[in-house]
């Protein structure tokens, strides 16, 4: 609610009759300040002018909620930047995706984004994964309901990462391949946290500052290898097996998004980033202490829940919001 309307419609009645319409449903009412503080004028108000003034207030704030709403919903998108990577003709460009086109920029997404004058319906192109990076680290037990799916009690005190390959990266509709010999794969539907300028040694209360975004990201794992493996460098790191997009959203308020994964339409998860154990900017500080992170680095910030296996013919969509969604079919390698 804009900050205007706010300061008016301030707090649930409490000073009108309680036998009044506006009471009983617990509409706001007018709020004006005295010189002592927190005291209304309607207190002072006989019977006959409070009934007056609520059922005053009962219309105006029907009116003017819905205005408000609008008002801010419109603020809060007018906020968000929505940057994409896409193949139009064999070309390979970078935009910012408004409605249903594609705005073409010059160069990538991490410099100063001048616009070329080139748009395209987002029908004509194809959405390629976010970025091409250097490096791919996962967070691994970020979630306390994850815990357990593979042995473990609790989450650890030190924050645990491990690396993807940069040639498990794949984008919107690719395939998710999997190997021969892998016969327990499963989805990880994760927030993916984009890295914007390079960090390296940075605090805490710096790094959002090098964080260009939020996308979606699917941390698809083998299980099997997983638990027999020393390292999960196929596991977790096997050709296809962190697809990402379809945008980074910059602007959004990345600890407090909806976050859900469907398997062939049906949901199996639905949570929210405000339960990760370490935010985006814990973890990115504490990466760039010991690798220096550069622009368009990912980092998957963990996984929700307990998770299913996957196999050919399924489609996964991991959906968070302010974003959109990632959707991939899977198939077997041949």
């Amino acid at each position: 609610m804009p900050r205007d309307l706010a300061g008016i419609v301030s707090r649930w009645i409490t000073a009108i009759n309680p036998d009044d319409t506006a009471t009983a449903v617990g509409i706001p009412y007018i709020f004006l300040e005295t010189e002592a503080p927190h005291r209304p004028i309607v207190g002072h108000m006989n019977a006959n002018l409070k009934q007056y003034v609520g059922r005053f207030v009962l219309t105006m704030t029907l009116v003017l909620s819905p205005l408000a709403f609008v008002h801010e919903t419109s603020a809060n998108e007018e906020s968000i930047t929505k940057l994409a990577r896409f193949e139009k003709d064999g070309h390979v460009g970078h935009g910012v995706v408004k409605g249903n086109r594609i705005h073409e920029i010059e160069g990538d997404f991490y410099g100063d984004r001048k616009m070329t004058g080139r748009s395209y319906a987002l029908s004509n192109v194809t959405l390629l994964a976010p970025t091409q990076p250097s490096k791919v680290l996962g967070v691994a037990l970020n979630y306390r309901s994850h815990v357990g799916q593979t042995g473990e009690t609790e989450i650890p005190e030190t924050l645990q990462l491990f690396y993807k390959s940069p040639s498990s990266v794949i984008g919107p509709g690719d395939d998710i391949v999997i190997p021969q010999g892998a016969e327990n794969v499963h989805y990880e539907s994760e927030m993916v946290a984009v890295i914007g300028r390079r960090a390296k040694e940075i605090s805490v209360s710096e790094a959002p500052h090098h964080v260009l975004g939020v996308t979606c990201g699917n941390d698809v794992t083998a299980r099997d290898w997983q638990s027999t493996d020393m390292q999960w460098w196929r596991a977790k790191g096997a050709d296809t097996f962190a697809p990402c997009g379809p945008v980074v959203a910059s602007g959004l308020d990345h600890q407090n998004l909806d976050i859900e994964i469907r398997l062939n339409g049906q949901r199996e998860q639905k949570s929210n980033t405000s339960y990760m154990v370490r935010d985006v900017a814990k973890v990115v500080s504490f990466v760039s202490h010991y690798v220096t992170l550069q622009p368009g680095d990912l980092i998957y910030t963990g996984a929700t829940g307990i998770t299913s296996r996957i196999e050919e013919g399924d489609t996964v969509e991991v959906e968070i919001e302010g974003i959109g969604t990632l959707r991939n079919p899977v198939v077997d390698e041949e």
